[in-house]
């Protein structure tokens, strides 16, 4: 069984449904896909595939928003795109990625040529809802099929409030590989995603189960030999650049510091937060071959443990790390093959219900992200959400 795999994401921009939005969102895939090193036949495609997608959301969705991105990993970088729009939905998606289906308006390719010029390919369609597409476009020779690109176990969308260009959420997970306690980590990050020039602008179906407290958040268990995912989720006091820098801080202090456990986690964070506005921030850290997550939060920053036929609440306490943050509590909860760890701050609100999007599950951690930011973010502040998945 491999072990988990995470991407970075950077360079993160929204592109909002207006009359521009298809040439604009063109003309920066390009150019992104050019600065990272993909040849000109690849960019080409690259830009193909964004613009159709962009020109189906401004001719058929409703509140359509496309985001690029940069993805890297330590020797290869990408570029990916994500649509979230609030409907109409496709009521046959099968149909609708077959060979010359295209809607009327469009470049004419179709979207199953949009999944075929991508190296990975995702989407998820409510009929009457909306819909959530995600591609990864990588390095490859001309006439070579779709490489399928590295699959991350986590992923997550930004959004700034309606009105400001940064944002002050921020997200960011990496490996704990194993072994002594002071061993490097790989890791993977975004920052809190600024719009483009056409930018667009839960937790409690049920009573949550805190689970139980745990010793092993406090770093003083013994160290692991097995891989383990650990996923921060910062949410800046307010909004605007002041927000994002306090956000920023907190991932950057978590990328550096060499611990592995949510607590002593939190108070490297806690440390790197002072001087700075604050935030609401919670930890996890996951664990495989133990079947566990230990989470550990201050603030307004809401988990679950979603699972087929489950939801699990995590408990943060209140507070505001980098200034006030009371003694920590780690809690610990089974992880169970086929089920989803889910963070995200107050942008998105606490009502969502997993059983009004169907098969979510059954997606990647970009498109699910998508689906809850559709179902639950507001347009009021700032919003971020990372999902970690995967039966590694």
């Amino acid at each position: 069984m491999n072990g988990p795999v995470v991407v970075d994401c950077e360079d993160v921009a929204w592109f909002r449904d207006a009359a521009e939005m298809p040439s604009a969102a063109r003309g920066a895939a390009a150019t992104l896909a050019r600065r990272i090193g993909l040849d000109g036949y690849r960019s080409s495609e690259v830009a193909l595939a964004v613009s159709e997608a962009a020109t189906n959301l401004q001719r058929h969705a409703r509140d359509g928003a496309l985001l690029l991105r940069v993805l890297r990993t330590p020797d290869r970088a990408g570029v990916e795109f994500v649509t979230v729009d609030t409907g109409p939905g496709i009521a046959d998606v099968e149909a609708a990625l077959s060979d010359g289906v295209s809607s009327a308006g469009t470049l004419g390719i179709g979207l199953g040529a949009v999944a075929r010029l991508a190296d990975a390919f995702d989407i998820h369609s409510l009929p009457g809802k909306g819909t959530v597409m995600a591609a990864q476009f990588w390095a490859r020779e001309a006439g070579d099929g779709p490489t399928g690109g590295p699959t991350s176990v986590a992923s997550g969308l930004t959004r700034p409030i309606s009105g400001e260009t940064s944002c002050g959420d921020a997200w960011a997970v990496r490996i704990d590989e194993g072994g002594p306690e002071t061993s490097r980590s790989s890791s993977g990050a975004v920052r809190g995603g600024a719009y483009g020039t056409h930018s667009p602008g839960l937790l409690g179906s049920g009573p949550a189960t805190p689970g139980t407290r745990s010793s092993a958040g406090s770093g003083r268990s013994s160290a692991s030999s097995e891989p383990a995912v650990l996923v921060v989720l910062c949410d800046g006091l307010g909004h605007g650049p002041l927000a994002a820098l306090a956000a920023e801080a907190a991932v950057t202090a978590f990328r550096r510091s060499t611990a592995r456990h949510p607590e002593p986690l939190l108070r490297d964070i806690h440390g790197a937060l002072r001087g700075t506005r604050g935030g609401a921030v919670a930890v996890a850290r996951i664990e495989p071959a133990r079947g566990r997550v230990l989470y550990c939060g201050i603030g307004n920053v809401s988990g679950v443990l979603l699972g087929p036929d489950s939801r699990n609440g995590l408990l943060s306490a209140p507070g505001i790390v980098g200034s006030q943050m009371r003694s920590l509590r780690t809690f610990e909860l089974p992880w169970k093959p086929g089920g989803a760890l889910i963070m995200h701050s107050d942008g998105l609100t606490e009502r969502w219900n997993a059983d009004a999007m169907p098969g979510l599950l059954r997606h990647t951690p970009a498109v699910m992200a998508g689906q809850l930011l559709r179902e639950a973010g507001v347009r009021r502040d700032d919003a971020g959400v990372v999902v970690v998945k995967g039966d590694w």
